[in-house]
């Protein structure tokens, strides 16, 4: 088996990841020769180029982009195969994950985390788009995208839309309703009287402008009236906040609302709910399904999915 130099494996991973020769050096405690030595002798060996230089701009070419995909799996397999055997429990882990599920599911329920798994050293990527599925970017992701063959995928969360408002403007609301006894609060709300107030909207549900409340409405075959009052937000956060200042109604969906202290500053309309079509998964690198601290995070993340309401089931988590 004729194997490349090894040690410029670590020294390409670096580079490739700091985007500098000279940070590079300084990570690996060597002279900046020594790098661009083991890059010269990395490039010899394999016949290709693995960077473009232009002055100081250094970028991958897409053969470098695919042998760092490729090595930087394999490097951390010998680091995370090298702690084990060195008797080192502590698992640090990069997890990718959306700034909004984050914000309002994850990072309330970390305390949670570190008791049950204390081993388990999470270190958060927001992410505002779908990421790129890599090694390079996060040991693991949250995410609605299941395109790469290489990882494997548990199910967290099926998105749905509802609206929302204010404990006040609920007041409000069922006032100019004509609701104002107790016994009337869970009658259906039609879609022309929620259309009398304004709509908090978020683009980047359905990438269009009030892309969410035209699904909402489409979902009982009725179109948004050309009187309704829209008021645009790129983020669902945003837009959830303008509610809970008494703004008008917002759409959002379950884990925006899941166990966090401010949920019961809000009420759901009884109204019907819109699917979003995205499904949300704990997503990792099937090459890595043997590492413990991602199943342990796997675990504990399909508990409390389940536990908050968020994956209605309760099958057992193997």
């Amino acid at each position: 088996m004729k194997l490349p130099p090894l040690k410029a494996l670590p020294v390409f991973e670096s580079v490739a990841r700091l985007n500098s020769f000279s940070l590079a050096a300084e990570e690996l405690a060597v002279s900046q020769s020594a790098v661009s030595h083991q890059i010269k002798q990395l490039e010899t060996y394999l016949g290709e180029r693995l960077f473009w230089r232009s002055g100081r701009t250094l970028t991958l070419t897409d053969e470098g982009r695919q042998y760092l995909d490729a090595i930087s799996s394999a490097l951390l397999q010998i680091e995370r195969a090298s702690e084990q055997l060195l008797g080192h429990e502590e698992s640090r882990l990069r997890l990718s994950v959306f700034s909004s599920f984050a914000v309002r599911w994850l990072v309330p329920r970390l305390p949670e985390l570190k008791r049950l798994q204390p081993q388990v050293d999470l270190a958060l990527e927001m992410s505002t788009e779908n990421p790129q599925l890599s090694d390079r970017v996060a040991d693991c992701f949250i995410t609605v995208n299941k395109g790469s063959p290489a990882y494997s995928y548990e199910l967290l969360y099926v998105e749905r839309l509802f609206p929302v408002c204010s404990q006040d403007y609920w007041m409000k609301i069922r006032r100019h309703l004509g609701r104002e006894n107790p016994e009337d609060e869970a009658l259906p709300i039609s879609c022309d009287a929620i259309s009398e107030f304004p709509l908090l909207s978020t683009h980047s549900i359905f990438d269009k402008a009030a892309g969410d409340w035209q699904a909402w409405f489409r979902e009982v075959g009725e179109v948004i009236p050309d009187k309704a009052k829209v008021q645009h937000f790129s983020h669902m956060l945003l837009a959830l906040e303008a509610a809970r200042f008494h703004q008008g109604i917002a759409l959002t969906n379950d884990y925006m609302l899941s166990t966090r202290s401010d949920s019961e500053d809000f009420v759901r309309l009884p109204c019907h709910s819109v699917m979003t079509g995205d499904s949300f998964y704990f997503a990792w690198k099937t090459s890595r399904r043997g590492e413990r601290g991602l199943q342990l995070l796997r675990r504990w993340l399909v508990d409390e999915a389940i536990q908050s309401g968020l994956r209605g089931d309760e099958l057992p988590v193997t």
